[in-house]
């Protein structure tokens, strides 16, 4: 009898912290907490490591220009979004030490807002993995579980 594996949902974030506030984007019409506050963020496509994730959806959703040595990875989260039957998923979070590019929102179809926040006080309606992400990253803790 063949053992049928479940699969996690792999997917990538940006930290990006600059004077004391974290880069954070607003969804827009996605379908998906819309109105709430995320980070750059983006699923690993087939063949695609963490990093290069990373990498391609900074610029296509930031225009951020980032080198893999400039990445430092910070936390890890096991997370179950209870969303559909593929509900777990694998988030890895990177903070840039240093980057380029201009910083605009280049994807106003799936975000309407995209502005740094005091890392003390990030808005109230950020989503709540994104916000209990930012708690692990600010304490040093490179793992955590969400939604079990």
């Amino acid at each position: 009898m063949t053992k049928i594996r479940h699969q996690n949902i792999p997917a990538s974030y940006l930290v990006l912290i600059k004077n004391g506030k974290i880069l954070l984007l607003r969804r827009f019409n996605t379908g998906y907490e819309d109105g709430k506050y995320s980070l750059v963020a983006g699923h690993v496509e087939l063949g695609e490591t963490f990093i290069q994730t990373i990498i391609r959806e900074a610029e296509e959703e930031a225009g951020i220009i980032l080198q893999a040595e400039d990445l430092e990875f910070v936390h890890m989260m096991h997370r179950n979004s209870r969303t559909d039957e593929n509900n777990e998923r694998v988030d890895t979070f990177f903070l840039a030490k240093n980057w380029g590019g201009k910083i605009e929102n280049k994807e106003p179809q799936k975000c309407d807002e995209l502005s740094w926040f005091d890392l003390e006080d990030i808005p109230e309606n950020t989503i709540p993995y994104i916000r209990e992400a930012i708690v692990c990253i600010k304490n040093k803790n490179y793992y955590s579980e969400f939604g079990w």
